[in-house]
């Protein structure tokens, strides 16, 4: 009975903001209610089992994404009024395309099927627990694919990274091969002075 509340009540809150999400006015807002729906996300899969899920949910969401999202909307200068109001003429085009996203979902859905490989790595070692067995899984079974993920966000890195560098004219910049080779003849100056005489 307990259970069942606890999962209505995170549930209930969870659909509400994520309808406050798109229906609020202000972007700020709108931000705030995304952190609350990840809160009673993870409470939901913590209900479910999987705490794992709940602590990401919880540490890379809320804790990175949605303040990340938080602070780029405080601290962007943009008239969300002009945003508005020629948003209208883009409501059809909306509405075809999340039609089509929502008929693959149910066709995806209709059809799955759990593979066997992803049954846990020891199903009758009931000592596992789910982060146990999720990181066994990852680090053996699909190690080649979890580290092509992780090398593909890299190159993705990178290229956000040049694809923003900008050089300015004006601005000097360090030269790390320059000062490395630098010799001392080429910055050190030495005169041989008399006494009395200065340089």
């Amino acid at each position: 009975m307990l259970y069942g509340i606890a999962f209505y009540l995170f549930a209930m809150v969870l659909v509400g903001s994520a309808i406050a999400v798109i229906t609020a006015k202000n972007p700020v807002h709108s931000v705030l209610f995304l952190i609350l729906a990840f809160f009673n996300a993870a409470g939901l899969m913590v209900l479910l089992g999987a705490e794992f899920i709940a602590m990401l949910l919880v540490i890379v969401y809320v804790g990175a994404v949605a303040v990340l999202f938080l602070f780029v909307v405080m601290m962007m200068d943009v008239s969300f009024a002009d945003l508005r109001s020629g948003a209208m003429k883009y409501v059809p085009i909306g509405v075809v395309v999340g039609g089509v996203l929502l008929f693959e979902l149910v066709i995806i859905y209709s059809g799955w099927k759990f593979s066997d490989a992803m049954e846990l790595a020891n199903p009758n070692d009931i000592s596992l627990t789910n982060t146990e067995a999720l990181g066994h899984i990852l680090y053996t079974k699909y190690f080649f694919i979890f580290q092509m993920s992780g090398l593909v966000l890299l190159v993705a890195m990178i290229g956000a990274i040049v694809l923003t560098l900008r050089k300015r004219s004006g601005v000097k910049r360090q030269k790390i091969y320059e000062q490395v080779n630098r010799k001392a003849s080429d910055v050190i100056e030495i005169h041989k002075v008399t006494p009395g005489t200065g340089v």
